[in-house]
């Protein structure tokens, strides 16, 4: 980091949160016990959808990495292993048994005072969703002492919102008290909450339905957060943004049901699509697909070919996280396999390779400067973006342009029952970049007016922790070049 790039990530934050980043450093709630109210408890509409287990004794295997539980605050597999050693998510899977369920939690509550960032906010407002979850299933389970500590939990989370990041982090925190408010029957906390939901899904959710942070996974984990608080409070004011959201859902996938991997996704964390279509069905929601527009994704499609194409500027440009460089970048499928693929997402930790999968490079974009398009750093930092302008919008043709080198990058996508077409330009030298899935042929892929090209082995994730070999094809070009892929 530098003075230059942290002004140009100053500067699209919201006054909201640079103060609550100055008051979070002095003002720090902590935890106080307090006894839940009385409550009937509530009854849910229908099943909700089942999660990993991820835990068989005391080993838990969760983001495909294993730990023999000893300490909630165990670090060595990374901040993201340790949040989710602390959602619980694994109590609401279908092969736990209650008794189980319950040995944690209750180990949970004894180690309480000595748990640290398991008290965060964020893991806070997922936790108390899956023990809400967990009692409207086991009504049984809901002790005294139990609901104490889920009581007091929803009350520290009602105290430290997390207003300094915004985004989906504030959003789950404003489900989940809002959720708490109507288990306990605290009506406070159920308006505080509510308040707080509806302002940040007109915030957050677009017209077309996607979430603004414009990743398909964290589009289904809020969806399917948001059928849950429906689930359990039955406010029907959140059936419109999830007839919305879901109008996306089915825009945004393939033929087989999967989406394209663009900013942060990985497989295995949200829930599928189909099981999220399945859920909304149960309530007897309905809704109907909506066109891709204000998300900046596009579909071209032909009898063969299904393609994705990022021609959006960030959308959540105070709360970029996970966002990635990947503006004018691409994915392909050829009947209904991957053939053009994306690096994906392996780590949230602030290492090299989160670095890189963030980058112009780990796409298929066009890379010139030896810089990315948007300059991204720090993890979940994003300083200097380039802006898109569209030049062309049909079914089958695309053009647009970005403003991220020292020139601007134009690039066109058309497709026809045969060939997917790219075409690049730019006055200058620079490389077009293609990650390949393996067993595609790289014959098929015929390229017009390239300086060189270059083969080569590289690697991409699908899931967190793992990696598959890939192919990545670097087409070095000055001023203009097109290749065609059939």
């Amino acid at each position: 980091m530098n003075f230059r790039q942290l002004l140009h990530t100053i500067v699209y934050l919201k006054p909201t949160q640079i103060f609550f980043q100055m008051k979070n450093k002095v003002v720090k709630p902590g935890y106080i016990s307090m006894s839940a109210p009385v409550h009937k408890m509530p009854t849910l509409k229908t099943k909700p959808v089942a999660r990993y287990k991820g835990v068989e004794g005391d080993v838990f295997t969760l983001i495909n990495l294993h730990y023999k539980f000893e300490d909630w605050n165990y670090s060595d597999n990374g901040t993201l292993f340790t949040y989710n050693l602390n959602y619980f998510d694994f109590i609401n899977a279908d092969d736990i048994t209650p008794e189980d369920a319950c040995r944690w939690i209750d180990r949970f509550i004894i180690d309480r005072p000595h748990i640290t960032q398991g008290m965060d906010s964020y893991p806070i407002a997922l936790r108390c969703i899956n023990w809400t979850k967990f009692f409207c299933r086991h009504p049984e389970c809901a002790t005294k002492e139990r609901e104490d500590s889920l009581y007091s939990q929803y009350r520290l989370l009602g105290r430290k919102l997390e207003y300094h990041l915004l985004g989906n982090h504030l959003l789950e925190d404003a489900l989940s008290l809002t959720i708490g408010g109507y288990y306990f029957g605290d009506e406070r906390m159920k308006q505080k909450g509510m308040t707080l939901l509806l302002h940040e899904l007109q915030e957050q959710i677009l017209p077309d339905g996607a979430h603004y942070e414009q990743s398909p996974m964290y589009h289904c984990i809020l969806l399917d957060r948001l059928l849950d608080t429906y689930n359990i409070t039955g406010f029907t004011k959140l059936v419109p943004f999830a007839k919305r959201m879901l109008g996306h859902l089915e825009s945004i996938c393939y033929e087989d049901g999967t989406w394209p991997f663009f900013g942060d996704a990985a497989l295995g964390i949200a829930p599928t699509p189909r099981d999220i279509k399945d859920y909304a069905h149960r309530f007897g929601i309905t809704w109907e697909a909506l066109p891709l527009k204000e998300c900046g994704y596009r579909k071209m499609q032909s009898k063969k070919m299904e393609a994705f194409v990022d021609v959006g500027n960030i959308m959540a440009s105070y709360q970029p996280g996970h966002s990635h460089a990947d503006t004018l970048s691409y994915e392909l499928h050829i009947d209904g396999k991957p053939v053009i693929i994306d690096t994906g997402t392996s780590t949230y930790d602030k290492t090299a390779r989160r670095q890189l999968e963030r980058s112009t490079i780990a796409h298929n974009c066009v890379v010139a400067d030896g810089r990315s398009s948007s300059e991204v750093w720090g993890g979940f930092r994003i300083g200097k973006r380039c802006k898109v302008t569209i030049l062309r919008d049909e079914e089958n043709y695309i053009e647009g342009s970005h403003d991220g080198f020292s020139m601007p990058c134009q690039r066109s996508f058309r497709i026809d029952d045969k060939t997917f077409a790219i075409e690049d330009h730019y006055q200058g030298n620079a490389v077009s970049i293609l990650h390949i899935a393996t067993d595609f042929e790289i014959g098929r892929i015929h390229v017009e007016g390239a300086n060189s090209i270059e083969i080569t082995e590289g690697k991409y994730s699908v899931t967190y922790n793992q990696f598959l070999p890939c192919k990545i094809m670097t087409i070095h070009f000055n001023n203009k070049v097109r290749y065609t892929i059939q």
